[in-house]
């Protein structure tokens, strides 16, 4: 590892999570060192030895919760990133993970790709904003001007437009992009999800279109972002829904054979994605079922170490009065778990499973 190497440190009390997420972004240890740990004691314990780039890490968790990790790497390492991640997601909490200056907010169950990709982009060493940053960052930018007291022009730039901010000591004097100018265009650049900008010292307006206080803009520009945000959350819920729809009428010929308690897709940490019936009578529920899968992989990751194999595709464990049925969803993290009686018709769930896996492997 060279001086100037990253770090990266990934925080969450499932070992099974980090241990996976450690392996499979082990092969990207030319570009970012990675440690990990299981709490946010441990996590503040890395932080005072070593400077660390970026954190990410999990919003649930004893003793010291994301959101308090968070605020306190703002308050003493203010050049540290942090990303927050949970399965427990809400406008509510991305609204304060976005106050206490989270760099970006993932939601789990999440691809391995999605993750390395955001450390990736995280790590560039670019002036502005880009990509998945938070929208409230260019609120700071703009805040930081007019705090300043600062006459310039901040050029922001998307893929497609191009805005300018005009600023007269600290004041918001004028906005305009291709199409419109004044406050419509400020609350239009506020609208952007990523780009790049620039800001040019003692440039000024034009003209001035803008009479209104920074403080209200801002005010009037995050309240449009918060309406736009839940409009956003409400069709992502659509969406969910609607794969797990699709997903259960793929699965429902194996729930209605005969013996089936249950069926539950998840991740490979227990994470359920969707499962039937939606109520359960049996041995367990399927969020027990996830909870004990978490550890099951953990030995069975062991065992393929141990016997140097990898692979555990399809899995059958039959008790005396219980069958257990695992298939791994191909180039996923997810597995499809099916719980039966002992005399289930094993031979017809083979079937339905590699038939039902080719449709939740295009969903989740």
């Amino acid at each position: 590892m060279t001086g100037m190497q990253k770090r990266v440190l990934i925080v969450d009390d499932e070992e099974d999570l980090t241990w996976t997420l450690a392996r499979k972004l082990s092969k990207d240890q030319d570009k970012f060192q990675l440690i990990t740990v299981n709490s946010g004691r441990e996590a503040k314990e890395v932080l005072s030895q070593l400077p660390v780039d970026l954190v990410i890490t999990d919003v649930r968790m004893p003793e010291v919760s994301g959101l308090e990790l968070l605020e306190e790497i703002k308050n003493k390492y203010p050049q540290t990133k942090v990303v927050i991640m949970t399965a427990y997601g809400s406008t509510e909490m991305q609204r304060t993970a976005n106050e206490l200056g989270c760099f970006h907010y993932i939601e789990k169950p999440f691809e391995i790709n999605e993750l390395r990709e955001l450390i990736l982009d995280a790590l560039k060493e670019k002036k502005g904003f880009k990509g998945n940053v938070s929208d409230f960052q260019l609120g700071d930018i703009i805040q930081l001007n007019c705090l300043g007291r600062i006459t310039s022009a901040l050029h922001v730039t998307t893929e497609n437009e191009t805005g300018i901010i005009y600023f007269h000591e600290g004041n918001i004097v004028h906005a305009e992009t291709d199409r419109l100018e004044g406050e419509n265009a400020f609350y239009y650049i506020m609208s952007w999800k990523g780009g790049e900008f620039s800001v040019k010292r003692n440039v000024r307006a034009p003209r001035e279109t803008i009479h209104k206080g920074w403080q209200g803009l801002l005010l009037e520009g995050l309240r449009r972002l918060d309406e736009s945000s839940e409009s956003a959350v409400e069709e992502k819920e659509r969406q969910r829904r609607e794969r797990n729809e699709k997903m259960k009428a793929a699965l429902e010929p194996i729930l209605k054979s005969a013996g089936v308690e249950f069926v539950l897709v998840h991740t490979r940490a227990g994470f359920p994605i969707t499962y039937l019936p939606d109520t359960e009578e049996g041995h367990m529920e399927a969020v027990d079922l996830g909870n004990h899968l978490s550890s099951f992989f953990t030995h069975v990751g062991e065992l393929q170490r141990r016997m140097q194999t990898t692979g555990a595709n399809f899995m059958e464990l039959h008790f005396e009065d219980l069958t257990l049925i695992i298939i791994k969803v191909p180039e996923s993290d997810a597995y499809i778990s099916v719980v039966g009686e002992a005399n289930t018709n094993i031979g017809f769930i083979r079937l339905e499973l590699r038939r039902a896996v080719k449709t939740v492997k295009e969903l989740v």
